[in-house]
């Protein structure tokens, strides 16, 4: 590969890290390649990107971004999994594929400057999706002023029942 297409990669790429919210590492090795077009496909449906570069070029283009932090990772057939909106989404693909297919193996990622090894990824992977998430906000949203409201109208309700029962009270009094 001639150094200035090497340079384009790893321009490209080094802006990709800086746009990605979560970033994820793994070892293909052993994949044939409809495994790995499979594996694309299911990524490229929840808007994932996923990448086989050069571990040179992964170093270079980590550097100033997030994925500075787990270069030491960058050895082997890597290839990286970069999500720009949903951070749970390709958590949740790797590692249902990573379960149908033994070969594929999650090494480390990084998040929001934080690092997430294995049992990270995999507790991403169990969060509920973003359109869930969004829901139960919206209830949650939903609910408070709905229980405020109750509260409101109970109080003109109960002033209406003490009057009822000074009413009978008097009534009974013969007043």
């Amino acid at each position: 590969m001639k150094l200035g297409k090497k340079k384009e990669i790893t321009k490209e790429l080094h802006e990709k890290f800086l746009q990605s919210k979560v970033i994820v590492v793994t070892d293909y090795k052993g994949l044939d390649v409809p495994t790995i077009s499979d594996l694309r496909r299911r990524l490229r449906d929840v808007e994932v990107e996923y990448k086989v570069v050069k571990n040179s070029l992964l170093r270079r283009a980590a550097e100033k971004t997030d994925a500075a932090l787990i270069r030491d990772c960058f050895t082997g057939p890597n290839a990286v999994a970069l999500s720009y909106d949903d951070p749970v989404a390709p958590a949740k693909v790797l590692t249902k594929f990573s379960k149908e297919h033994k070969k594929l193996e999650i090494k480390t990622g990084v998040m929001g400057g934080k690092v997430l090894d294995v049992n990270a990824i995999k507790a991403l992977s169990a969060l509920p999706s973003r359109e869930a998430l969004l829901g139960q906000l919206l209830s949650v949203f939903n609910g408070v002023p709905t229980a405020f409201v109750r509260v409101l109208s109970a109080i003109p309700v109960q002033f209406l029942n003490i009057l009822q029962a000074l009413a009978e009270q008097k009534k009974e009094n013969g007043e």
